[in-house]
């Protein structure tokens, strides 16, 4: 099959025929119908993920056509059409047991412990467990970008921030994470405050529902503007980027028992920010992590798109073929892509 392969960590991937993967018991061999390109990708390529081992095929937001059943599985055919999260849990760990499979301990990721999907077909482990159906009307492009950026945001605003109609939310950042949560805050009936420092992206955040728009370049104190727009502060604030400043900033702009969401991966030098704990303390915020969604949960999600009160695929920017993922990947720490890049072209 073709893919797009790393053999050093850093240094320009290439597109070459590499074997198929084997279908595994329990599992199942997936065409690849569309892959989103996300930053996790960049930081595995960069060599911020200890879980790789070279040579790699990134890859881990995608969704497909199942070519082969592993035996074993129960509930999936031939020709079903699938997505998955992209942490696939093993079903019978105590994390897995308490309806926690987005933390599973003993998680495998493909495109990080294993090869993904930047290639025509991928392998897929413990398929009863993690996959989900995608219902004819939603297509593959739509799936894929699902299975990163939006789930962990859907899980971020919805089960973590517990976010309702009426309350403030914050979003710092406007790359996939933040578009996603402004989208989805914005159907629950939330009033979204988002900050990024272009103009351009920020005209995206807007086109996703977000009511006020923060040029961070532009403003001397971010966490005391959103408090000022929202008459007392953020109910909550998620930091969608994941840097020592939007961290900050996220926490200081809630207002008392406000709930920070840290959903951006804090990684290389921006690992272990500063945090204004007196306010932590002062104001009794929570601050929560967001790391995935389970399966089982992706059924809400799918009817919120059916209903027509969100639609994903406004997000999406560009829809582009495997060779030019190459040069997407190595550029995606410059952020300058309005909205999702698929590939759906292989």
């Amino acid at each position: 099959m073709k893919a797009l392969v790393y053999e050093s960590f850093g240094q320009a991937p290439k597109v070459t025929q590499v074997p198929d993967p084997e279908t595994p018991d329990q599992g199942i061999l997936l065409e690849v119908k569309a892959s989103g390109i996300c930053r996790s990708d960049w930081h595995g390529w960069i060599g911020h993920d200890t879980d790789i081992q070279l040579p790699h095929v990134p890859g881990h937001e995608f969704a497909g056509v199942i070519l082969e059943v592993g035996k074993g599985v129960k509930n999936w055919k031939i020709g079903d059409r699938v997505t998955v999260p992209f942490v696939c849990a093993c079903g019978t760990c105590p994390s897995c047991h308490s309806g926690n499979q987005q933390i599973c301990d003993d998680q495998y990721q493909p495109g990080f412990t294993h090869w993904g999907s930047f290639a025509q077909r991928v392998a897929v482990h413990r398929a009863d467990t993690n996959l989900v159906r995608v219902p004819e009307s939603v297509s593959f492009e739509v799936a894929a970008s699902l299975g990163c950026r939006f789930a962990t945001s859907f899980r971020g605003v919805v089960a973590q921030g517990k976010v309702s109609g009426g309350q403030w939310v914050a979003v710092h950042g406007c790359g996939g994470v933040g578009l996603s949560a402004i989208l989805i805050a914005t159907a629950l009936g939330a009033r979204v405050i988002v900050v990024d420092i272009q103009d351009d992206k920020l005209a995206l955040a807007k086109a996703a529902g977000a009511q006020y728009l923060v040029n961070a370049k532009n403003t001397g104190d971010v966490a005391a503007t959103i408090q000022e727009l929202s008459r007392g502060g953020a109910h909550v604030s998620i930091d969608a980027l994941g840097s020592k400043v939007t961290c900050y900033n996220s926490i200081a702009c809630l207002r008392k028992r406000g709930k920070h969401i840290q959903i951006g991966l804090l990684a290389g030098s921006e690992t272990n920010p500063p945090i204004p704990m007196h306010l932590v303390v002062a104001k009794e915020l929570e601050i929560l992590g967001s790391h995935g969604m389970q399966a089982y949960a992706y059924p809400e999600l799918m009817q919120l798109i059916l209903d027509g009160k969100m639609d994903p695929g406004k997000l999406i920017g560009r829809k582009i073929a495997l060779e030019d993922a190459v040069e997407t990947l190595m550029r995606m720490d410059t952020f300058e892509e309005n909205g999702m890049v698929i590939i759906n072209q292989f």
